[in-house]
């Protein structure tokens, strides 16, 4: 950006490139999370379908199209996506780092701390004593 280049006017300038840095950085994360629930569902399919006879038919939606295939011809398709996708992971998270690093000299830079508001303290405060409530269950399978 062109604005990181030059040294900030004032105050308010630091303020908005700081929150579209942290901006960015919410947003690398959120995509990686997605990606890992991805990976997690390709996982899910090629733990259910490896298993199974590689004659056996075996459908696939391809382009919003389902395709009738059979598990020899669609499980290394699903291990190759998953790979890929498991690799846009790993740059994500190598830019993931290189943001953090930058924010973290911004931050040196132009001293800037993040604080809480007075009433989120105060509540943390409070809730510390009470934050282990759930519910206790008995052994399952007991009918007293």
């Amino acid at each position: 950006m062109a604005a990181r280049a030059e040294e900030p006017i004032n105050e308010q300038a630091v303020a908005n490139i700081y929150g579209s840095m942290r901006a960015e950085i919410n947003q690398i994360y959120s995509k990686i999370t997605e990606l890992e629930m991805e990976v997690s569902e390709h996982s899910l399919v090629v733990n259910a379908i490896q298993p199974l006879d590689p004659s056996r038919r075996c459908y696939r939606m391809i382009g919003g199209v389902l395709v009738e295939r059979t598990i020899k011809e669609v499980l290394p398709a699903v291990q190759r996506n998953k790979e890929g996708i498991e690799e846009v992971i790993a740059r994500l998270n190598e830019a993931l780092e290189k943001k953090k690093k930058e924010i973290s000299d911004f931050e040196t830079k132009y001293k800037i701390r993040m604080r809480k508001p007075d009433a989120e303290v105060k509540e943390e405060s409070g809730r510390k004593e009470g934050s282990a409530q759930g519910v206790l269950v008995g052994p399952a399978g007991s009918n007293e």
